[in-house]
């Protein structure tokens, strides 16, 4: 416990980061030499890692960060989201907290986002994370599904209810459901959609060193493409798991985190 208090002191809030207008609500924990970015998903916010966040603060900077019109960061002015806003949206944070080489973690489709986020400023990356994340377009099309309207919500809700295992406990899916279901509808068919812009989805190689950490027999895992698209890819499946592994089993999901780390240059 005095270990951990003394990590929250040095969490400090902080919005200077803005992209097109947009203050982004981010979090830095911790004031170790090197920096790890932590992206949460879709309808998702920062406390995606409320688990993490301790473990890794003991030797490293935690970055926590809200996309926009996800948690306390606000929609886009003119309602348009595209991944290279979201993308924009981690430089500007990266570029706040000065870091000048960061390791980028994105849970679902935080993954496309820091995808993105390397072919844009492959300068500043030193590694990537990929949490039960999507790589591959995988038959999508736009325009994408609709949310919007009381057929829509319900849609939602289900969609989100389906990411859970039967070991999943009543006050973890209680945590997920009532972060997810957050923001508003506009923004989260607006966020869907960005992952049915064919623009995104390229048959480029990553040749970074990657870190895959996927949840038990996830459908997102894909070997094949994995091998191909990512030669140094590390690919781990946590026993147990659905698409929330990180708060599932975080002991587990936090060691194999932090062994990849270690091994990185910054």
């Amino acid at each position: 416990m005095k270990h951990l208090l003394t990590i929250l002191l040095f969490a400090t809030c902080a919005s200077a980061a803005t992209v097109d207008g947009i203050a982004i609500h981010f979090t830095v924990t911790g004031n170790g030499p090197k920096t790890v970015i932590l992206v949460p998903g879709w309808t998702c916010d920062e406390t995606s890692w409320s688990e993490q966040v301790p473990a890794l603060a003991a030797h490293y900077r935690a970055v926590t960060l809200d996309l926009p019109g996800h948690g306390k960061t606000a929609l886009p002015a003119d309602g348009n989201f595209s991944m290279d806003l979201f993308a924009r949206a981690v430089e500007a944070v990266r570029a706040e907290i000065g870091a000048e080489r960061v390791v980028l973690a994105g849970h679902s489709m935080g993954t496309p986002v820091i995808v993105q986020y390397a072919r844009l400023y492959p300068r500043h990356v030193s590694a990537l994370v990929f949490v039960d994340g999507l790589m591959s377009q995988g038959g999508r099309k736009a325009p994408g599904p609709s949310f919007l309207g009381e057929e829509g919500h319900q849609a939602r809700e289900n969609m989100v209810r389906r990411m859970f295992t039967p070991a999943t406990t009543g006050e973890l899916r209680a945590k997920i459901e009532h972060m997810m279901l957050a923001p508003s509808d506009s923004a989260a068919t607006g966020a869907i959609r960005t992952l049915y812009d064919p623009a995104i989805w390229k048959n480029d190689v990553l040749s970074m060193p990657i870190l895959g950490l996927y949840a038990d027999k996830s459908g997102l895992g894909d070997r094949a493409y994995m091998k191909d698209h990512f030669p140094h890819m590390e690919y781990h499946e946590i026993p147990g798991t659905d698409h929330f592994l990180m708060l599932e089993k975080p002991a587990d999901f936090n060691r194999l985190l932090i062994e990849f780390l270690d091994r990185q240059k910054f």
